[in-house]
């Protein structure tokens, strides 16, 4: 018998809350990122305690998110009266366009062949640690000796090769390289130099088996969308895919197709999202508009570019 939306939705929502610690500010970022930022980037907390309501969060842990998110410097608030508003700070901001950029990007199979490395100096081993969270977070390898790699290759022509684009991916997103830092641009000189690199760099192993499970509990969600959803159904759906795919995603290395393994399943958990996704949008689109708002009224409509994900979905795409 298949399942219903609504059964897999609730399914979903039950592992979320399995979660330990329950990460409330994690969510509270995806449903920003995907939901908010298209449209307007603001979003009275009212509005953000009914949207979280769904996944299990009450409105202390959506209020104590919320400004720890703000300490942070992810979000700044605005009062008016007794009412709050939120929207992304402007380092907030830098930081989801380089996110979006790499969630939603279209598959490309190219790359030019290049690779960063970045060799930090002698620090303390809090701001090592700290640094290299933020630079895994952003695809980097950790190759040993305070050296870190990535192909240089992302979804969009802004990231390829170049002066001026080598220093925004270091230094985009609040990425503060200490003094004394050196950043290369390489080319390897041996034909089997770049499986040592990713093996040296990252657990491929390890990310493909999470592809997989992530892949496994989404042909569920697949199956079950023979008809459109009801709109909440369809929001809770919407910010589960997101959220656990761009948990995988942000570490991922996006290596060009010809550098990782046969059969790799990252490339199916993107074909997923953008058909799950494009089922979705419409009626989680209509979620949004009855249960958020701004303090001076309705969210406006979402930005002509929400439809741009995943290379185009404009059209529900068939699995």
């Amino acid at each position: 018998m298949r399942e219903n939306p609504a059964e897999i939705a609730a399914g979903l929502v039950a592992r979320f809350r399995r979660q330990r610690p329950l990460r409330a500010g994690s969510l509270i970022v995806t449903i920003f990122g995907d939901s908010v930022m298209p449209r307007g980037g603001a979003v009275a907390l009212g509005s953000l305690i009914r949207l979280a309501a769904p996944f299990g969060l009450n409105e202390r842990l959506v209020r104590t998110a919320t400004a720890r998110l703000a300490q942070e410097g992810w979000l700044e608030a605005r009062r008016v009266g007794k009412r709050s508003e939120y929207r992304l700070s402007c380092g907030g901001r830098e930081r989801f366009a380089e996110a979006t950029a790499r969630i939603y990007a279209a598959p490309n199979s190219g790359g030019s062949g290049r690779w960063t490395l970045i060799l930090l100096p002698s620090m303390p081993a809090a701001a090592r640690q700290r640094l290299r969270q933020e630079l895994a977070w952003q695809g980097f390898g950790a190759l040993g000796g305070g050296v870190f790699a990535h192909p240089e290759y992302f979804a969009g022509p802004e990231h390829r090769a170049g002066p001026e684009n080598r220093a925004r991916l270091v230094g985009r997103a609040g990425l503060e390289l200490p003094p004394r830092t050196l950043v290369f641009e390489a080319d390897l000189v041996s034909p089997d130099s770049p499986a040592t690199l990713i093996e040296l760099g990252w657990d491929l192993k390890d990310l493909g088996r999470r592809y997989q499970q992530f892949a496994a509990r989404f042909e569920r969600v697949s199956g079950a969308l023979t008809t459109p959803p009801d709109p909440e159904t369809a929001f809770i759906l919407r910010t589960l895919l997101i959220h656990e795919y761009r948990r995988l995603h942000l570490r991922d290395p996006l290596l060009p197709e010809r550098l990782l393994p046969p059969g790799w399943p990252g490339i199916r958990a993107a074909e997923l999202c953008r058909a799950i996704y494009g089922r979705v949008l419409a009626p989680s689109e209509t979620y949004l508009s009855q249960a958020a708002s701004q303090l001076e009224g309705s969210l406006p409509p979402a930005d002509g570019s929400i439809l741009e994900r995943f290379g185009g979905i404009a059209a529900p795409a068939a699995v």
